[in-house]
């Protein structure tokens, strides 16, 4: 698996400038990764942590699993969320190319 243009510190720099080559190397154990349908942000004063979690259907009262914890620095989460930004907006951009052309 290889990152889309990440910048040295590992997030993408926003003007795109500066950037280099980072390859991501992933675990055989982690390859398949892990389903998480709810999410959550808590933010202190020199970190943010992400816990991402599976809601157990059909359980009174509602229960989230946490599946995975994330910390992060605020300066990492920042280039995280832009990363993030720019792969969404790719994908929703080729999506709407996707259904110009099947309309055709």
């Amino acid at each position: 698996m290889t990152s889309s243009n990440p910048s040295a510190d590992g997030g993408q720099t926003a003007s795109g400038q500066g950037q280099q080559s980072v390859q991501l190397k992933v675990s055989e154990d982690q390859q398949a990764g892990v389903f998480a349908n709810a999410a959550s942000v808590t933010v202190s004063g020199d970190s943010v942590v992400c816990d991402f979690g599976y809601i157990i259907p059909n359980v009174k009262p509602v229960t989230i699993k946490v599946v995975s914890r994330v910390n992060l620095t605020h300066k990492t989460t920042e280039s995280f969320l832009k990363v993030l930004q720019n792969a969404v907006l790719d994908w929703r951009n080729k999506q709407k190319e996707f259904e110009k052309s099947e309309k055709q």
